[in-house]
């Protein structure tokens, strides 16, 4: 009876054997996949699934009202010499009131010089308006065309300024601006990822196979998330979350694979047994690796906001389909190039490879750095820890907000500009809160008094002021009351005010009224309501992330130790990467060479997502190097001799997949958003310091401490499911290729 394969040497030899229709079928499947996702279309989280608590009923309330917040704008008419009574201002703001309504796609129109707002040193003015429902235009359009229009008027009144905000320019400038920057993060990535491969391989066609085989995989799995919007719909920020991990993991996967098959060429060893030898250890690695992914990023369903659960289904079904690709396609392209693979060599930088390290022996550098952490293992594992932790000390000062339009700009952006002039000229009017009122009978008598009462008891609070707006819509028994809280809108007085609001105010006056609904939104229940909700999900993110990667490894390994040892060290690399989020982009040290300030936060979100991005994008690295480890231990090495020889195996490869990881992660540091600065500097340094201070220095030093006991699995585990299939790797001649598959095992 023939021996069982494990599952990944399985599949490489059936690619290997069958390799035309592997290829064609992975082909058909991208183009499938991406044909069906532009077919059906993808349908985005809507504005009430965004956001959690009372502000998603608000939301809900409204939707099936069939009630639409109108957008507000203004134009600043603004001059340093001119008033608003001077002939030439008036002209400007005549011109502006003209253009605008002109386009026939606003309404509440309101000039400066009836009713509306001019500044008390009466240099600026506004001119206000709602965005109109148009049909057949989207609001982008509507409000492009509004913008033209008021930029016409600025170009007839240079010596005034004349701009425009409002929610729908804003919501514009943002989508347009993420668009561009996604644009541009594609295709600096891409090239940025050929020229380290191209550097690591020292040919062209091995640099390119593994771009390739990344990027239809990003392709493939867009269109899998297009359709998978309709049972779990998706968002602009699910795309740029798989175009980060995609490219990163899909790249290193293939990375992993064909360094070993090249690695095994290189040590005399067939074209068969290297492939295969390559399928039964790179691509049992790709298979723990994406799998220990996948299960972290599920952890992102666990906090029950929308976006986020759109992320995590996104990047799943792009490790997913990187995976398949790498343990299907690249093993059927390898079969059928062969040592062609090495074409197009660049005669300096392969010369330099093959100067510089060996399969065997590893770099000099990584040498340089090895000997001694083997020598003295305490000493460097002391000092590793050190600075580790030194790194992330700056994490307990680490504090979290939903970010402020102005923070989440770069400074001197033209729209934090425009806020600016017209916060300074108009102070004191930020977002008010939205009291949402569904009753029985808005109309009634007894809801009537109820609005009167709840006006008085929220101004007799001293944290609410005028003007207090009352909206009513009869027809559908629905109440919009505008409150002004005092406060900044996400500072502590205004989460007070909003407190006292629903707690108080609210519970008092109109939640007396039976049958009577009354949830609160607006910009600082919105942040409020995020905040807690990610608080009351971090225990359960951590504690399944967490408990799932232990699990992971220890079926991998079989072994609690080398289980206990990954998450440790995970969450050293996370610790880091939390610390340098700190310094950087809460206490300013060293943004300015990002583009960007201190903001005294850090978005609320970024400290979840990193967690779970980073402790699935870490267990790539540890599975290949201890798995690397594990085989030389089971070919008979002693312990100390097996991780020598696992660190120095991988140390090339590792550093290649961290070094296009860094820089994929590094071009979203660049982007505008804040946001997306912190997320991508996170990965960055997470990414930096794992393959270098953690697997280079911590992991031997660790490994080489513990001995023996890495391996020592209690009597009482030895019923867990065997996930620790190691194949036995022959010595060099096709001859003794059935040697590789000698010890039968289930493999995950």
């Amino acid at each position: 009876m023939a021996p069982k394969l494990g599952l990944a040497a399985a599949i490489g030899g059936w690619s290997a054997r069958h390799r035309r229709t592997a290829v064609v079928g992975w082909l058909l499947f991208v183009v499938l996949a991406a044909w069906l996702g532009g077919l059906a279309g993808s349908v985005q989280v809507s504005d009430s699934e965004q956001m959690p608590g009372e502000v998603a009923r608000a939301q809900q309330i409204l939707d099936s009202s069939g009630l639409k917040t109108p957008e507000g704008e203004s134009v600043i008419v603004q001059s340093s010499t001119l008033t608003a009574s001077d002939p030439a201002f008036r002209s400007a703001v005549t011109d502006v009131v003209a253009a605008v309504h002109a386009t026939g796609l606003t309404t509440a129109l309101r000039s400066p010089y009836d009713g509306g707002a001019v500044s008390a040193d009466r240099h600026s003015a506004l001119v206000q308006f709602t965005m109109a429902d148009a049909a057949g235009h989207e609001t982008d359009d509507k409000v492009a065309t509004v913008l033209d229009a008021v930029a016409g008027v600025q170009a007839a009144h240079r010596d005034l300024v004349v701009e425009e905000f409002g929610g729908a320019s804003a919501d514009k400038w943002f989508q347009d601006q993420f668009s561009h920057d996604f644009k541009r993060a594609e295709w600096t990535a891409v090239p940025l990822a050929l020229g380290i491969l191209l550097i690591a391989f020292g040919a062209l066609v091995a640099a390119v196979l593994p771009v390739v085989l990344a990027l239809t995989a990003f392709i493939a799995a867009g269109g899998l998330v297009a359709l998978s919007s309709h049972l779990l719909h998706t968002s602009d920020d699910a795309s740029s979350v798989m175009l980060l991990v995609g490219l990163a993991v899909g790249v290193d996967y293939c990375l992993f694979y064909l360094r070993r098959e090249r690695e095994e060429r290189a040590a005399g060893r067939d074209p068969h047994t290297a492939l295969m030898v390559a399928a039964a250890t790179s691509g049992r690695a790709v298979l723990v690796s994406g799998l220990t992914v996948v299960v972290a990023m599920a952890g992102m369903f666990l906090t029950g906001i929308a976006d986020f659960q759109a992320m995590s289904m996104g990047t799943i079904i792009v490790v997913v389909v990187a995976v398949l690709g790498s343990v299907t396609v690249l093993p059927a392209l390898l079969s059928m190039l062969g040592d062609r693979v090495e074409k197009g060599r660049v005669p300096l930088l392969s010369r330099l490879r093959r100067n510089g390290s060996t399969s065997a022996t590893g770099s000099r550098i990584w040498n340089a750095v090895l000997t001694p952490v083997l020598r003295r293992p305490l000493v460097a594992a002391a000092l590793a820890t050190g600075a580790l932790l030194a790194l992330a000390a700056p994490l307990l000062t680490l504090h979290t907000a939903n970010l402020t339009f102005e923070q989440q700009l770069p400074p001197g952006n033209p729209l934090v500009k425009t806020y600016q002039r017209i916060d300074t000229a108009f102070p004191g009017n930020p977002s008010p809160a939205t009291v949402i009122v569904k009753a029985a009978d808005i109309d009634g008598p007894r809801m009537k008094q109820a609005i009167a009462d709840f006006q008085r008891a929220a101004l007799a609070t001293g944290r609410m002021h005028q003007p207090i707006e009352v909206t009513v819509h009869p027809r559908q028994n629905v109440a919009e009351i505008d409150v002004p809280l005092v406060g900044t809108s996400n500072d502590q007085a205004s989460n007070d005010a909003l407190k006292a609001l629903r707690q108080d105010v609210i519970p008092r006056t109109l939640g007396a009224v039976p049958g009577t609904e009354a949830p609160v939104t607006g910009e600082t229940a919105g942040s409020y309501d995020f905040n807690h909700q990610m608080s009351a999900s971090l225990l359960p993110v951590f504690g399944f992330v967490i408990a799932f990667a232990f699990l992971l490894m220890l079926l991998s390994f079989r072994s609690p130790v080398v289980a206990v040892t990954a998450v440790v060290l995970n969450l050293l690399s996370v610790g880091a990467a939390y610390g340098v989020l700190s310094l950087v982009f809460q206490h300013g040290v060293g943004a300015s060479l990002l583009g960007t300030a201190g903001v005294g936060a850090i978005e609320s979100w970024v400290p979840l997502f990193l967690f779970v991005i980073l402790f699935g994008l870490s267990m790539d690295y540890h599975v290949f190097v201890v798995s690397r480890i594990k085989e030389a231990h089971d070919r008979g090495l002693d312990n100390r001799s097996a991780v020598a020889h696992g660190i120095r195996s991988t140390a090339g490869v590792v550093t290649s997949a961290a070094v296009i990881m860094v820089a994929v992660f590094a071009v979203f540091g660049t982007l505008s958003m804040q946001s997306m600065k912190q997320m991508g500097v996170g990965l960055a340094v997470a990414v930096l310091v794992d393959a270098t201070v953690i697997r280079g220095v911590l992991l031997p030093s660790v490994m080489t401490l513990l001995g023996e006991r890495n391996w020592y699995l209690p009597r009482w585990l030895r019923r867990l499911p065997d996930f620790s299939h190691t194949e036995t790797v022959p010595p060099a001649g096709p001859e003794l290729v059935p040697q590789l598959h000698e010890r039968p095992s289930v493999e995950v």
